[in-house]
């Protein structure tokens, strides 16, 4: 028996190059830190929903559009980008995006340190959270 892929699914029912290229993130992702947990999530009538990257929290999600694929780091304000990946959402006090539109070029190497910087502000976050829930 299968173990059940919602986002490996979702995926998959993109057509064309904006499943390519959530395909090629997700790679990315599982490289980077490797166990960490996805879902869809936000399905609705309308919507079927966005593949979410987890580990102490939102590291990132991938959302198609007809535009780019967007990257959303909730987190992503208060996280180091040398390599100026982000060039989305940048007006915002937390989050940060990288839009990806059809044929744009990522840096692999950026992008999987962008990943595991979001995980560790995760895991600080929850340590702090909970530091502060015993004192």
């Amino acid at each position: 028996m299968t173990t059940p892929d919602p986002v490996g699914e979702r995926i998959e029912a993109l057509p064309g190059w904006r499943g390519d290229t959530l395909r090629r993130v997700r790679g990315l992702i599982r490289e980077a830190l490797p166990g960490v947990q996805e879902s869809v999530k936000w399905a609705k009538a309308t919507s079927p929903g966005v593949p979410v990257w987890e580990h102490a929290g939102i590291v990132c999600t991938g959302e198609p559009s007809a535009r780019a694929v967007k990257l959303t780091f909730p987190r992503g304000a208060s996280l180091p980008d040398p390599a100026g990946l982000f060039n989305a959402s940048l007006d915002g006090n937390a989050r940060r995006a990288i839009d990806l539109p059809e044929g744009a070029t990522l840096d692999e190497a950026a992008f999987r340190y962008l990943i595991r910087a979001a995980a560790t502000a995760n895991e600080q976050a929850q340590a702090a959270r909970k530091k502060h829930r015993r004192t």
